[in-house]
């Protein structure tokens, strides 16, 4: 039997699809956030070592898009929220990265 994926890996092509409403969480630190690379708009800074306590608040059923510099530690906090009862999370897959890497043409 195989473990179900507990997020789904998205490109910063598919930011669009998202449900309206779903939040978008950095988990990068301060630095980062405001550094060259920038951030999303609309996103939350919530660094991965304090995403546990302050998660602990939120609605397990909201949907969540986990944003860093290259995907990993989204990744991570993805997990993390899914192994805390979260169901709908998203992973922005190459991380803020891909969302700055220049379109092709």
């Amino acid at each position: 039997m195989t473990t179900p994926i507990p997020y789904r890996d998205i490109t910063p092509a598919q930011l669009d699809t998202l449900v309206p409403g779903t939040r978008r969480i950095d988990v990068r630190e301060p630095d980062e956030f405001t550094g060259p690379l920038g951030h999303l708009p609309g996103a939350e800074l919530v660094p991965l070592d304090t995403l546990e306590r302050v998660a602990a608040a939120w609605p397990r059923e909201a949907p969540l898009l986990l944003i860093c510099r290259s995907g990993g530690r989204s990744a991570r906090a993805a997990g993390l929220l899914a192994r805390a009862g979260f169901q709908h999370l998203y992973n922005l897959a190459g991380g803020m990265l891909a969302v700055r890497e220049p379109l092709p043409g």
